[in-house]
């Protein structure tokens, strides 16, 4: 199950992050993730409240999680979201966004 370990990293680096601000705690969380990352956004928030329900400095944490579409470019100039075959030329484009998990913002509360 992917979802664990990522929502497991997600609770570790908003730890670190808080930590390192002096934060008593933490109110919400967000990331983003790629459509083609094959993982459950659904899991991966349900699996970090469990993990965190606990944990005092994550009590009434959000966790907020955006589907990234795709997007793609190829070496003819085409940019869009195509993934399999580039419309212009035929050829396989790179994928640029998509595939990612990243935690993009965290809300902390400090004295």
């Amino acid at each position: 199950m992917h979802e664990y370990g990522i929502a497991y990293d997600i609770v570790v680096t908003s730890r670190k992050a808080a930590l390192d601000n002096n934060a008593t705690s933490i109110t919400h969380i967000y990331v983003d993730v790629g459509e083609l990352s094959i993982i459950n956004p659904d899991q991966v928030e349900f699996l970090f409240t469990t993990i965190v329900e606990d944990d005092p400095l994550f009590k009434d944490a959000k966790l907020t999680c955006t589907k990234v579409k795709p997007q793609t470019r190829c070496s003819c100039g085409y940019i869009g979201s195509e993934i399999f075959v580039c419309p212009e030329c035929g050829q396989l484009p790179e994928i640029e966004k998509g595939k990612e998990v990243v935690v993009t913002r965290i809300e902390v509360e400090a004295d």
